[in-house]
C-alpha cells in the first residue's frame, strides 16, 4: 500500500483560495519495512522452484510404479497400479538385503567422516578466530585456497597415497578424506569470530576458568547454530559422495547408498542382468528422505547460523 502526501500550498489550491498556487503534486511514500516487489524477481524465484521441485515430483511418482508401468505412463503422472509399497519392500529384500548394508555403511560414512569433519572444524575455526600464533595469515591462505579445489582434483592422489599405504578397499579409504572439509573450516572460523565476545572469554579467565572449561562451557553454546550449520553441509557431501568410493572400494559389501544405486542401474547395460530401475528410483527416493528430514528438524538452527555475522552493529 502507498499513501499520498501533499503540501499546504496544494491543498488551499484545490480549495480555490489560493490562486496561483502550485498544482497539487502528489508524493507516493512507501511504508518503511514493506519491500518492493519485482516481477523479474518473482518469475526468476518461480524458475528456481519448479527446477527443485519437479525432479522431486518425478521421483516420488515414478517410485510408485512396477518396471512396465515405469515405460508405459507418463513421467510426471501416476501409473493405474500403485506399487510403492511393493517396490520398498523389494528394495530392501532384492539380492538378500544388500540396500540394508549401503544404508549402514552410509551411516558409518556419515557419522564417523562428517562427525569428523564438524569437531576439527569447530576445534581449529575457534582457535583461528581468538588465538593470535605465528603463521595464522599463512594458515588462511591456506584454508582458502583449498576452499578454492575441488574435491574430485585431489581424489586421484588420494588414491596413489592410501593404496601405498594399504588402505584401499576399506571403510578407511572413505572415512579419512571425509575428515577434511576446509569449507567448514572457513565457516566456523568467520561464525567464532562474530558469535564470541572476546570480552566473555577474557572474563571466564579472570575468573580462573581454563581454556578447556571456557570452550566448552562458555563459547561451545553459542557456537551450536554454526555447528549445525557445518554438520549438515559435511553430512549431505558424505552422504552423497560419489566419486570418491567408485575408485577407493571394490567390495560391494563397503557401498554407500550412491555407489550402490548406481550398480543396480549398470545392471541394465551388462549381457543378460536384470533391468530394476524401478527399485533404483524407489531406493533412490528412500535415500534422501533422511537429508529433508535433518533439514526440516535444524532449520532453526542452520538458518541463524548462516545468518550470522550479515549485520554489522
Amino acid at each position: 500500500m502507498s499513501t499520498s502526501v501533499t503540501t499546504p500550498a496544494a491543498t488551499a489550491a484545490d480549495s480555490g483560495h489560493a490562486k496561483g498556487a502550485p498544482r497539487l503534486r502528489r508524493v507516493k511514500a512507501h511504508r518503511p519495512g514493506k519491500p518492493r516487489r519485482s516481477k523479474l524477481m518473482t518469475a526468476l524465484m518461480a524458475l528456481m522452484v519448479l527446477y527443485t521441485v519437479v525432479p522431486l515430483l518425478w521421483l516420488v511418482v515414478n517410485a510408485t510404479k512396477t518396471q512396465q508401468g515405469l515405460g508405459d505412463s507418463n513421467g510426471l503422472w501416476f501409473a493405474d497400479d500403485f506399487a510403492l509399497w511393493d517396490n520398498i519392500r523389494d528394495t530392501f529384500t532384492y539380492h538378500d538385503g544388500v540396500f540394508t548394508r549401503w544404508l549402514l555403511n552410509t551411516l558409518l560414512y556419515v557419522v564417523a567422516g562428517a562427525g569428523g569433519a564438524t569437531l576439527l572444524a569447530v576445534l581449529g575455526g575457534y582457535a583461528l578466530a581468538k588465538f593470535d600464533f605465528p603463521g595464522k595469515r599463512g594458515v588462511f591462505a591456506t584454508v582458502i585456497g583449498a576452499v578454492a579445489v575441488p574435491g574430485t582434483a585431489l581424489a586421484v592422489p588420494t588414491f596413489l597415497m592410501f593404496s601405498k599405504m594399504g588402505l584401499t578397499d576399506t571403510p578407511w579409504a572413505v572415512i579419512i578424506p571425509s575428515l577434511v572439509s576446509p569449507f567448514g573450516l572457513y565457516l566456523m572460523w568467520v561464525f567464532a569470530t562474530e558469535a564470541i565476545p572476546a570480552e566473555l572469554l577474557e572474563a571466564a579467565r579472570m575468573d580462573g576458568a581454563s581454556e578447556f572449561r571456557t570452550f566448552f562451557q562458555v563459547a561451545l553454546p553459542l557456537l551450536a547454530p554454526g555447528i549445525v550449520t557445518v554438520l549438515l553441509f559435511t553430512t549431505v557431501a558424505t552422504w552423497n559422495n560419489y566419486f570418491l568410493p567408485l575408485i577407493m572400494l571394490k567390495d560391494p559389501d563397503w557401498y554407500p547408498l550412491t555407489l550402490g544405486l548406481s550398480a543396480w542401474n549398470s545392471q541394465a547395460e551388462t549381457v543378460g542382468g536384470e533391468v530394476v530401475f524401478n527399485l533404483v528410483i524407489t531406493g533412490s527416493l528412500l535415500t534422501i528422505v533422511p537429508l529433508i528430514a535433518a533439514f526440516l528438524l535444524l532449520q532453526k538452527y542452520w538458518q541463524s547460523g548462516l545468518a550470522a555475522g550479515s549485520v554489522k552493529e
